[in-house]
């Protein structure tokens, strides 16, 4: 990012781009001496200027990618956004791994460490809840007040204990079975049962829903990993809430008895969401975030990059950097997945942005995809996994899944992420369980005014106070921090109890 040309008002993330990035709100009129010219309407922080004419029908360049054409004469010091820039779809060459790089990993004696809870089977959590899954929404209420009942007081006695928590769904019948969206469903509470975030797991159900529980743990190979409920097998309501209580309370003691050890950071596998972005996501907190992950990376451990409608049009970024043209197709089978999707609907992923996007300054679903991209950093694409698929791969990786933030990061939890990364421009309140969330603000302005809400200011690096390779290594610090059980902003307001949503991809009949 080349600040030099524009110090104080405007940003030229390429030498090769037609558009400038406001840093501030530009006035109707505001001079701009190193152009020469005076801005020719008010332009908000974060969006695009004309840096030079325009012709109608001409490629516009952010960071050196094209984000769409003007869709008519656009004069220099413009504002470039919906009302003259258009989408549109053009061949894009994948490249399989033409940029392959090779990973300068850090010898095993000198890796990152953080202060972990080994399980007895070996793997590694972060956090140390009790969890209770709903097999359909007819027990989801069931649950919910079971959770309720174990109050801050009553956990006392177990001060190893972060909590007991519920993951209400809302599927479970009403459903085609067997389906896709059956077997995802299935996967992704499996994922919750076996997460190690987890120190026991009750399954309960209602009996006589399709996703029934004995089946549900025998064909995700469960076994004697949870306990179950059948609520019209215990006696109703009242009963069911009752013998869960004795459930829970059963498991508390022994899951109390936990330490934090050391351990390498190759234990991390780190889920990368975005919500609420805006112009300045792209330049400050997702580049910022790849850089960290990059050192992740080199330290042995897994950053899980998803919401592939949000890396529509920018996709050869990363099948680019694929580590054998199998993995980079897969991708692409993904996105054409997609396409038949979303086909015929007002869907992101063809070309549309939320309201809170084209405010923060994001035009179009190629220009959010440049920013959302950037989060994974710059190392081979190890692989491409279904949603809520378990990631045995190292190093970094990409999961299928919708843009929505509640439904990307319960995919990637169930994938096995043990902390999450949340980068946000305009400012989200959004919190994880059982594996928490660290919230990433790409402008200061939005930091200050959420600050209960963010946890790392990367509008720091608009400032000029830091650059992206020191604002990385900041953000892994405070991974490390994290995961050794420092606790975010999100888990002192206590989010997280209500953002289990699994992707529901069928009908309800």
């Amino acid at each position: 990012m080349d600040k030099s040309a524009t110090p104080s008002l405007l940003l030229r993330l390429h030498a090769n781009d037609n558009v400038l990035i406001a840093r501030d709100q530009l006035p109707l009129g505001q001079a701009l001496p190193e152009l020469g010219l005076r801005v020719r309407a008010q332009v908000p922080p974060g969006h695009k200027i004309a840096a030079r004419g325009i012709a109608a029908g001409e490629q516009v360049k952010k960071y050196d990618t094209v984000i769409g054409v003007a869709s008519r004469d656009i004069e220099a010091g413009e504002h470039v956004h919906t009302h003259n820039l258009k989408f549109i779809e053009f061949d894009r060459d994948p490249g399989f791994c033409r940029d392959v790089r090779p990973i300068d990993y850090v010898p095993e004696a000198e890796r990152a460490t953080f202060m972990g809870i080994v399980r007895p089977d070996g793997r590694v959590a972060t956090r140390n809840f009790i969890g209770i899954l709903s097999s359909v929404n007819c027990s989801a209420t069931v649950i919910n007040h079971i959770a309720a009942h174990f109050t801050p007081e009553r956990l006392a006695r177990y001060p190893n204990v972060d909590g007991v928590v519920a993951f209400a769904q809302t599927s479970g019948c009403g459903m085609s079975s067997p389906s896709y969206h059956f077997d995802v469903l299935r996967r992704t509470l499996a994922g919750y049962a076996r997460h190690p975030n987890l120190a026991g797991v009750l399954i309960v159900g209602l009996g006589c829903e399709r996703n029934q529980v004995a089946e549900l743990v025998a064909s995700q190979g469960l076994g004697t990993e949870v306990q179950t409920l059948v609520m019209q097998d215990v006696g109703g309501t009242r009963e069911s809430i009752a013998a869960g209580i004795a459930r829970i309370e059963a498991m508390l003691p022994a899951a109390n008895r936990v330490a934090r050890t050391p351990v390498s950071a190759r234990h991390l596998k780190i889920g990368l969401e975005c919500g609420g972005s805006d112009g300045f996501s792209g330049i400050s907190a997702n580049p910022a975030l790849g850089a960290a992950m990059d050192i992740l990376v080199r330290h042995g451990g897994t950053a899980i990059l998803s919401e592939t409608p949000e890396i529509h049009g920018v996709e050869f970024m990363l099948t680019r950097r694929a580590v054998t043209p199998e993995v980079g197709q897969k991708l692409l089978d993904r996105l054409a997945w997609w396409e038949e999707y979303t086909r015929g609907h007002s869907a992101q992923f063809n070309g549309m942005v939320g309201p809170g996007n084209q405010a923060g300054g994001l035009a179009n679903i190629v220009e959010k995809s440049l920013g959302s991209a950037m989060k994974g950093g710059t190392t081979p694409l190890q692989a491409v996994y279904e949603y809520a698929e378990p990631i045995d791969q190292a190093g970094f990786v990409f999961m299928d899944s919708p843009g929505y933030d509640p439904v990307a990061v319960t995919g990637q939890i169930a994938s096995g992420a043990n902390l999450i990364c949340f980068t946000t421009g305009r400012g989200s309140m959004f919190g994880s369980k059982p594996a928490p969330t660290i919230k990433l603000a790409s402008n200061t302005p939005m930091y200050r005014r959420l600050s209960e809400d963010m946890d790392i200011n990367c509008g720091q690096v608009i400032d000029g106070i830091l650059g992206i390779e020191e604002m990385g290594q900041q953000i892994f610090e405070h991974i490390l921090r994290v995961a050794s059980g420092e606790r975010t902003c999100s888990e002192r307001l206590g989010l997280g109890d209500h953002e289990f949503i699994p992707w529901h991809l069928g009908i309800v009949s």
